[in-house]
Parts: structure tokens; sequence; C-alpha cells
């Protein structure tokens, strides 16, 4: 995939002016996630740090597009995306799936002699090579639904109402298909500094499992814990948006 097949604009939002040269922070949603996640972190942070939000297909605007179900091709297409985007410096930041999506990407910005990122932040996600033995995308529309509820992760009124449901449930499906079903490359590396966010009480990441993203990076890799669960984030923004704030006063080199 090169960048002359994708149109940044689909891809990338971004959601409140910044500083003319202000880093760029790439935030990958979570499965059945949209770029609007990200609003309130991008209001906080701005203008010292340019979020810009990935939109997957699929969802809200890109609803009629086909949803991605391999993660490997969703990289390549969100690679594909910020290579023909303006260029600059920039962090990356994803949460659950997310998190793998951004992993794999840095990936390719090193395979392709591009700058490493700033830094990676893995929020919300097992290292890439521990896996479970997890198939939600072959669950029935029920118990899908209950798996998001029990994550915290959707709003309990969209979870209740039917027709949001129906809307929403194959991107999600997809989502949960592509992360369920993919495998790292053992040899692929990174060698920028990763900081890990994790919830003491996560259901789906354990402390060992956060703790092995050691295994993939060279550089330095900070674990961080916060009480909470799956979306500790959310419950924990303020600390959050003050980790990420110093992006703006990061070091780099064009």
């Amino acid at each position: 995939m090169t960048s002359a097949h994708v149109d940044p604009a689909r891809w990338l939002r971004r959601l409140h002016p910044a500083a003319e040269h202000a880093v760029r922070l790439v935030c990958l949603p979570h499965a059945g996630g949209s770029a609007s996640f990200f609003f309130p972190m991008s209001k906080a942070l701005a203008p010292a740090v340019q979020v810009l939000a990935v939109q997957y297909p699929g969802r809200q605007d890109r609803r009629r597009e086909a949803n991605v179900t391999d993660l490997h091709l969703l990289a390549d297409q969100v690679y594909a995306a910020l290579v023909a985007a303006p260029p600059g410096p920039l962090a990356l930041f994803g949460h659950s799936l997310g998190a793998v999506v951004a992993f794999e990407v840095a990936l390719r910005m090193r395979a392709a002699g591009r700058p490493d990122p700033i830094r990676l932040f893995a929020s919300g996600r097992r290292a890439p090579s521990r896996y479970r033995d997890e198939w939600v995308h072959l669950a029935g529309d029920d118990e899908i639904v209950e798996r998001l509820r029990g994550l915290s992760g959707t709003r309990a009124d969209a979870l209740a109402d039917p027709e949001l449901v129906r809307l929403s449930l194959p991107a999600v499906r997809a989502d949960y298909q592509a992360v369920e079903t993919y495998r790292h490359r053992p040899d692929a590396v990174l060698d920028c500094p990763v900081t890990v966010l994790t919830g003491a009480d996560d259901p789906v990441v354990s402390a060992d499992e956060a703790d092995d993203w050691r295994r993939h990076s060279t550089g330095e890799v900070d674990v961080r814990t916060f009480p909470g669960g799956h979306f500790f984030l959310v419950d924990h923004a303020p600390a959050i948006i003050e980790l990420l704030r110093e992006l703006a006063d990061t070091p780099v080199r064009e």
C-alpha cells in the first residue's frame, strides 16, 4: 500500500487548531471506537500538541466504507495516510486495538527508513507477543453487546438503543476480528521509547502482559499502572493529559 492510494483527510481528523510547529500526536481508537473518542484529549492538549485522531472505515462519516478485518492491512492504510500527510515529528497513541495498530505503524515507519516516532503510547493492551484464546468476533450480537457493557467503553444509552447497536456492531465485530487474528512478527522490534498505560483491574490485560511490551523495543519502555479497568484513561484523563503534554517539550530531530 503506497501513499498514492490513501487520502489522509479521510483517515486523519484534526479536531482542534494548534501552534504551527506543534508536535503531532496521532491517536488510534479501540475496537468499535472512532476519532471523536479523542475530542476531549485534543481540546485539553491544544494548542501545544496537535492531536490527529484516526478514523477507521465503517463508522460515523465512513460508515458506508468496508470494514477492515486484517490488522496488518489496517496498519498499512494508516501508515500510508501518515506518509501522504505533511511531514514532521509525531508520537503515536493507541488504546486497546489502537495500541497494536500504532505498534505496527511504527514498525512500518522504521522499515521505510523514516524517523521513528518520538514516543509510542500503548494504552489498555497486552504486548503484541501475548495472545489469548479469544473469539469475540464469532459471538452472537447479544454476547458482543454484553462484552462492550462489561468493558464500560460504550455509553449505556447507546447500548440500549437497538438501532444504534445495529449500526455499530459490524464495525465492532470487524475490529475484534482484526485484533483477535493478529500475530506479530517475532523479528520486528522498535527502537523508539514506549510508554505503556494499563489499568490495575483491566480484565483483558494483566500486569505481566503489560510488562512484556519491554520485549518489543530496544528503547526505554516505561509501564504506568492506573486504578481502574479497561477504560481507566477516561477516569484518569487529567493525569494522562499531563503526561502527554510533556510532548510539547520533547527535543526532536527533523
